[in-house]
Parts: structure tokens; C-alpha cells; sequence
């Protein structure tokens, strides 16, 4: 097992406790609802300091449900992740790309010489 295999490993290890730790110990348990979102803790933080806030603005749109709120979030979170996906893989081929190229050059004699043609001899 190389190096990167065993950091890979540990960072899956790591991220599944962090996922399963919070269930496995009952946190979150004497609230009404125990894994509710940031926006929804900091309203009750915001009305407990002042109960007379008023928001400045209002959302666009308002979700009829809460499973329809959660799945239009996934969907943002899915399209972020294609994006990011993307973009890293562009990356990596083009690198490739470039790598194969030079190594083309190479084979053909004329990568090393920077500006000679392999008829002058030079």
C-alpha cells in the first residue's frame, strides 16, 4: 500500500466519524430538532436577543416543504460538485495533453533543441 493510498484511507476514515460520531453519541438530542440548519439556529439566536427584528429582505422563493427545500439544496450542492469536477478534470487533461505532446517531441528528436530542425543536423 503506497503513501497516498493509506492518506486517502485516513481521510475517508476520518470524514465517516465525523458523520457517524454525532449519531453515535446522542448530540442533539434534547432539542426539538437536533440537526436543524445554521439559518435556522441563528433566526432563534437573533429573535432571542431581539424579539422585535424585523429581516431585511425577504426570499425569492419559499419552498412549500422542507423535503423540497433539502432536495433543491442537494441539486445546488450536486451541480457545484459537477462544476468543480469539471474543471479539475479540463485541468488534468490538459496536462496530459501536454505531457504526451512533449513527449512526441522528444521521441522525434526535436523537443530538446529549441528552435533546430532535425534536417540541419545541428
Amino acid at each position: 500500500m503506497n503513501r497516498n493510498a493509506k492518506i486517502n484511507g485516513l481521510l475517508l476514515l476520518v470524514v465517516a466519524a465525523l458523520a457517524v460520531l454525532p449519531l453515535a453519541l446522542g448530540l442533539g438530542d434534547d432539542e426539538k430538532e437536533p440537526f436543524a440548519g445554521a439559518d435556522a439556529q441563528a433566526e432563534t439566536a437573533i429573535t432571542e436577543i431581539d424579539p422585535g427584528y424585523e429581516p431585511w429582505f425577504s426570499p425569492l422563493y419559499e419552498p412549500p416543504s422542507g423535503e423540497i427545500e433539502s432536495a433543491l439544496f442537494a441539486l445546488q450542492a450536486a451541480l457545484g460538485a459537477g462544476v468543480l469536477a469539471y474543471y479539475f478534470g479540463l485541468r488534468r487533461g490538459r496536462r496530459q495533453g501536454e505531457l504526451l505532446a512533449t513527449a512526441r517531441l522528444d521521441a522525434a528528436g526535436t523537443g530538446s533543441g529549441a528552435g533546430q530542425s532535425p534536417a540541419r543536423g545541428a
